[in-house]
């Protein structure tokens, strides 16, 4: 990723969706199952990557390159996971 961002001169290219489905598989991998709860992993994953709250605006300003790409979406899935965990008992 870091080579073709230098060559593409762009930071975060929304071509490459490696950083998305890490985020979606974190947010997944311990929803509970059916229909609903994938979309609405996805919805919540989605919200905290737009909305960078506290502490994935953290991580988006200061780590930079090709890890800070990955992490910041990462966060935003497990984020999104606990979200969805907190919800389960209630649903």
């Amino acid at each position: 990723m870091r080579a073709y961002g230098a060559r593409s001169r762009v930071h975060d290219h929304p071509g490459i969706v490696w950083d998305e489905v890490v985020g979606y598989l974190a947010t997944m991998a311990f929803a509970p199952p059916g229909w609903l709860w994938i979309a609405a992993g996805f919805i919540c994953f989605r919200l905290f990557d737009i909305l960078k709250p506290w502490p994935i605006c953290v991580l988006d300003r200061h780590v930079h390159g090709g890890l800070g790409i990955m992490l910041d979406d990462l966060a935003a899935g497990i984020a999104a996971a606990l979200t969805l965990l907190l919800l389960a008992p209630f649903v």
